[in-house]
């Protein structure tokens, strides 16, 4: 395997990032059931019917978009056609952790917990394609329906954590095979996981990891993937923290770290997702 890429194919890279980010486009108008989605009450409840009124008139109402470049760039937006919502920067921090994992030998699989369209896992797998690596897996974890009810009595972190109740954030298997597809990557060196994180991540088939992206927004959402995935984690593979800016996936971060005595400095990106790389 080559250390370094043709500048071809490194730019093949760059282009995924930004394509799925959407970064090369303008993002279009939001529509309302979306728009409204995170306000009060009553505009979460009007937002439905104003949505089915306007498309028995054969239109949509929506919004404009206001966003800045900079909550573009860190991903603090629900974007309506990126494939990712992750923002560049932290695309850029997996793009980085990846490819310093294969340029230095690092063996094990790779994974994502929490995958919503699909679209860093698309880049994991983008990226094996580039360096021609066939024998890593990328394994896509995910309910493919949503985030679970809070388990309040077992979990108080997660007491009124209301993410469950946005279908937005609930993507079919179906629809991330078929974004996967979108951009060549479909093939059998993507393995899909499908339920939730406590069911199927006692049983993930890999004996490494090389990479764990854990995106489960809950303390225990990302206990669950810390607890089944760091103790396969390679000394040298990467460690990344999608959320760690919510209070309680950074409570469920802070808690197993300290139990098992993990002294890696934790490293910011961009103000939203951290992460570490094992000691050797």
């Amino acid at each position: 395997m080559q250390s370094t890429l043709h500048p071809a194919r490194q730019l093949y890279i760059e282009l995924l990032k930004q394509t799925l980010c959407y970064g090369i486009y303008d993002e279009p108008p939001i529509p309302v059931e979306l728009f409204w989605s995170r306000r009060g009450w009553v505009k979460r409840w009007l937002a439905p019917m104003l949505g089915s009124i306007f498309r028995l008139l054969g239109t949509k109402l929506c919004f404009p978009v206001r966003y800045t470049r900079k909550e573009i760039e860190e991903g603090r937006i629900w974007p309506m056609q990126a494939h990712s919502m992750i923002g560049l920067k932290r695309m850029e921090n997996l793009s980085v952790c990846v490819q310093t994992m294969l340029q230095e030998g690092i063996p094990g699989d790779l994974i994502e917990t929490g995958v919503w369209r699909g679209g860093a896992c698309i880049l994991m797998r983008g990226i094996l394609a580039a360096y021609g690596i066939n024998d890593r897996e990328v394994y896509v974890a995910d309910s493919f329906c949503g985030l679970p009810k809070p388990n309040e009595t077992d979990y108080p972190a997660d007491l009124g954590d209301t993410n469950h109740q946005y279908s937005f954030l609930g993507v079919s298997r179906q629809q991330v095979e078929e974004n996967f597809e979108k951009y060549g990557l479909l093939d059998s060196q993507v393995v899909f996981l499908e339920g939730w994180f406590k069911d199927t991540l006692p049983n993930l088939p890999a004996r490494q990891l090389g990479l764990i992206r854990l995106d489960g927004d809950m303390y225990e959402s990302t206990l669950d993937a810390l607890k089944n995935l760091y103790p396969k984690l390679a000394p040298g593979g990467f460690c990344i923290i999608d959320d760690y800016y919510l209070p309680g996936c950074c409570q469920a971060v802070q808690d197993y770290r300290k139990e098992h005595r993990i002294l890696e400095a934790v490293q910011e990106i961009d103000g939203v997702g951290v992460y570490w790389r094992k000691n050797p």
